[in-house]
């Protein structure tokens, strides 16, 4: 009988028990769009904040995504993808440093961020702004949530990790799969792990059929 698979994510797949991990927050600072030349998505909440703006504030700005799937979430809006990083922040400081430094960026955040490449930028003199956009707690859902001992759990974000040891164990029966280098950091110690080749629940997904 195959293990359970539960993945534990803002997104579902249809071959998962999908558990909603986070409960988002919108906010809307004030932000004068025209004084940016590009601004920087790295997640999908922060096209779903754009909503709240109108279209033409932001539209004719182009993004700098940190992954396909937020690549995808802006030009869902019909906004224009300037460049897209290898699915994290840290690899987003190449990509900005290959502008001049008097270029203006604007990344649209959230309020707890795992990577630290603005500051990285900032001190190397690169013009980066930053305004939070959302921010996120722990879903009851992931805090009640009940999983067999011998499952598969694929965690997607430092934070749905964090969440989830709140008020679980990982046990040693079950095997877990993170999405990326970010997530991994997050893992306890003396937990073993596996890590998706891409930053995608596709890629999460497929190592979990061959468990």
């Amino acid at each position: 009988m195959s293990k359970p698979i539960y993945l534990f994510s803002i997104s579902s797949h249809p071959n998962a028990l999908s558990v909603n991990s986070l409960a988002i927050n919108f906010l809307k600072p004030s932000i004068d769009f025209s004084k940016y030349d590009y601004l920087i998505i790295t997640s999908k909440q922060t096209s779903e904040s754009l909503k709240q703006y109108e279209t033409q504030e932001y539209i004719d700005k182009n993004a700098l995504c940190v992954s396909v799937a937020s690549a995808k979430s802006y030009e869902s809006l019909g906004g224009t993808v300037l460049d897209i990083g290898g699915g994290y922040g840290d690899n987003l400081v190449d990509k900005i440093k290959s502008y001049p430094k008097n270029t203006k960026w604007l990344y649209l955040r959230a309020k707890i961020v795992a990577s630290d490449f603005v500051e990285v930028c900032k001190n190397d003199g690169y013009d980066v702004d930053e305004k939070i956009v959302y921010e996120s707690d722990c879903s009851q859902e992931i805090l009640d949530v009940k999983v067999e001992d011998e499952s598969i759990l694929i965690f997607t974000s430092p934070s749905s990790l964090n969440c989830f040891l709140k008020t679980h164990e990982i046990s040693e029966k079950s095997k877990v799969i993170v999405i990326g280098r970010t997530t991994a950091k997050a893992v306890p110690k003396n937990t073993e792990y596996v890590l998706s080749k891409e930053t995608t629940i596709d890629s999460c997904m497929e190592i979990a059929s061959n468990l």
